[in-house]
């Protein structure tokens, strides 16, 4: 099991070797798609990912980029202004802009414009925190969880579920639930409660 600190640690080491952020973005997302792929039998499903700015969300750039590319429905809805979004997960913004729908949503008024066919089978992706969230949620990820756990579909988080502190288990006021986690490197150590759920994907980070 690894602390969000160690894995700082880690991904600082990778870097000293030439391995890029924009790298292990890549390697994270497309591990996520193949350990969806593995894991469930997707038959007509659209797929919604709920990105933040930071990168765990670019991480969800990725894996829509991948699920694009297999001919799946993607939308992609994105909570915070692009100015705010990191360089890296601009970078895959960039990318995937002209092949899929991607929504920018800042408040939970603009969230409650937008609806779910009830009829649709869905995969949703929850990208929005990653290890370095702290403190309670606040809006409009807040609002974006209750819906998250409000709609049928299969859900799975990218790395661990949004609020959800990665050293402690702790419940940062709302947290997404989902039937499957897709973890990176090493378990975090709040997801030892979760661990039947758990998959652990490698990135590339070398061995020291």
């Amino acid at each position: 099991m690894i602390t969000s600190q160690q894995m700082r640690e880690l991904e600082e080491y990778a870097l000293s070797k030439d391995i890029s952020i924009a790298e292990l973005m890549e390697n994270a997302g497309r591990g996520v798609f193949r350990a969806i792929r593995e894991k469930y039998e997707l038959t007509d499903q659209r797929v919604v990912i709920f990105c933040g700015t930071g990168n765990n969300g670019g991480d969800g750039l990725v894996v829509a980029r991948y699920f694009h590319e297999k001919h799946f429905p993607v939308v992609v809805l994105l909570f915070g202004p692009k100015e705010s979004l990191s360089d890296e997960s601009r970078d895959n913004y960039e990318k995937l802009k002209k092949q899929v729908n991607v929504l920018f949503i800042l408040t939970p008024e603009e969230l409650s414009k937008f609806r779910f066919q009830p009829h649709h089978k869905l995969l949703l992706i929850d990208a929005m925190l990653g290890i370095g969230a702290k403190g309670m949620v606040r809006e409009p990820i807040a609002s974006v969880i209750e819906l998250f756990n409000s709609i049928s579909g299969i859900k799975v988080a990218v790395d661990l579920p949004s609020g959800l502190n990665a050293d402690t288990g702790e419940v940062l006021g709302k947290m997404c639930e989902c039937d499957f986690i897709v973890t990176f490197h090493d378990i975090k150590v709040g997801l030892e409660k979760f661990r039947e759920k758990v998959k652990v994907v490698d990135i590339g980070i070398p061995k020291r």
